[in-house]
């Protein structure tokens, strides 16, 4: 435990360095309507490789409702327990962590919504102003999201095979997600960046919580 929160805490701490960085290194006002991003150089570049491409974007958006469709199965288990066993304390304890971490992640989406650190390099279609950038949310909603699946799916799929299964293409979609927002050029590579920091401290506090658990029950 003491491993995995040391590891988190570098995450966070790293994620905080970013953001002075994006604040003070580098600031030009290279974005839409004069807005200014640190560490222009890199984001700037990236963008210019990227490009803007509308396709991944929507992909994004459909694995961003397929991570939401996951928590809302895992919240409908939870919910069926509940009933089923009249107790809250006889829910499973990855349930209710992952409770907790959805808890977690809907604060910081609704925080970064109002302390905004950067814009996006365009103005969306549909809008008049550009909008908050950073961290991307979408890629913490499917890295968070379906990594936490991925750790707990083997105490609910006995199949070694279709468990591995289940993991590898959860893998795959989180990398299809993070790589594909970063391509759909909606964001700078410092919100994705970002977004994985606090994702993988995210993931990593989970981890850590229930292996907490297990060795407090076998004692």
């Amino acid at each position: 435990m003491k491993k995995k929160v040391v590891a988190a805490g570098l995450c966070i701490l790293l994620f905080l360095v970013l953001i002075l960085l994006v604040k003070t290194v580098d600031v030009q006002a290279i974005g839409p309507e004069g807005t200014s991003i640190g560490l222009a150089g890199i984001n700037g570049a990236v963008h210019e490789t990227t490009g803007v491409r509308m396709l991944w974007y929507k992909i994004t958006n459909y694995l961003g409702i397929l991570s939401i469709l996951t928590a809302v199965c895992f919240a409908c288990l939870g919910l069926y327990q509940l009933i089923r066993r009249r107790s809250l304390k006889k829910v499973d304890r990855e349930i209710l962590a992952l409770g907790g971490l959805y808890v977690v992640l809907a604060v910081i989406y609704v925080f970064f919504e109002f302390v905004v650190i950067s814009e996006r390099p365009i103005i969306m279609p549909g809008d008049e102003h550009v909008e908050a950038s950073f961290p991307s949310t979408h890629t913490m909603l499917a890295y968070v999201i379906l990594g936490s699946a991925m750790i707990i799916l083997d105490k609910y799929v006995s199949n070694q095979r279709l468990c591995g299964l289940l993991q590898a293409i959860a893998g795959i979609l989180i990398f299809a997600a993070v790589f594909g927002r970063l391509l759909s050029g909606v964001h700078w590579f410092t919100d994705i960046l970002g977004g994985i920091l606090l994702s993988s401290a995210l993931l990593i506090l989970f981890a850590g919580f229930l292996d907490l658990a297990v060795k407090h029950k076998n004692e």
